[in-house]
């Protein structure tokens, strides 16, 4: 029999030490906005009105905006994410049950003033922005929703990348419990904006209402999908979200 020597043992216990801290592959933390809100502002006494909560993105950069119509009180004001630069902005214009509200909101960004004049029907629906003076983003473009007190409103910022070559900018806003979604994408140094909507299958697919196609899964708080578009493009989809 081979007799078992220590300097046998120690080499045993180098190599099984060496073999058992290889080095592990390092796996990227699971993103989570731990700033955004998990529950709705909005209150229930506004869910069937136009006062209340309206959350939505900005595509020219990018950002985010929160109109906040007397949810909680009489104030009226806007909160403007741009280019990580906040504004605040209020309005003198007084809402009057029964009768669409249409309201310029105005405040200083980046050391400048800046305009945001916001529209919607006397029940909350069809909120859009209608004119906007924000220097430096002649471009810009709003994509907004109503909160209600059961229905969380999200926002994602993200980007997309082009074989063609392209990229640019793909930001999105959504209702998880309303399966709904409204967003836009710009090219880098472009000007057009092309919106888009859709519904959020089952699956957590953001389906574009035009096409059909899956713009973007669902994960958490992460956006992201790969597909091949109408110009036989492959496009790849990043977004997380930021409000």
């Amino acid at each position: 029999m081979k007799k078992i020597t220590s300097a046998m043992l120690i080499l045993a216990f180098v190599t099984s030490t060496i073999l058992g801290c290889k080095k592990k592959t390092t796996e990227e933390p699971v993103y989570k906005c731990t700033t955004c809100k998990t529950t709705p502002d909005a209150v229930a006494a506004n869910d069937a009105s136009n006062k209340g909560v309206y959350k939505g993105v900005i595509i020219g950069s990018s950002g985010t905006i929160k109109f906040d119509l007397s949810n909680t009180g009489t104030t009226i004001t806007a909160t403007m994410v741009l280019d990580g630069i906040t504004a605040t902005l209020t309005s003198t214009v007084a809402i009057v049950a029964g009768t669409t509200y249409v309201g310029a909101f105005t405040g200083t960004w980046n050391g400048q003033p800046v305009s945001v004049t916001f529209s919607v029907n006397p029940t909350g629906q069809n909120p859009v922005v209608t004119a906007f003076n924000i220097p430096g983003h002649a471009t810009s473009s709003f994509n907004i929703i109503k909160e209600t007190s059961n229905q969380l409103i999200e926002c994602f910022e993200g980007t997309y990348d082009s074989t063609r070559p392209e990229k640019g900018t793909f930001n999105i806003v959504l209702s998880r419990g309303l399966k709904i979604f409204s967003g836009s994408a710009k090219k880098d140094q472009g000007t057009v904006v092309n919106s888009f909507n859709g519904k959020i299958s089952d699956a957590n697919k953001l389906i574009d209402a035009s096409d059909g196609k899956t713009l973007a899964t669902l994960t958490g708080d992460v956006l992201a999908e790969v597909f091949v578009d109408g110009n036989n493009a492959t496009i790849t989809i990043k977004g997380k979200r930021t409000f």
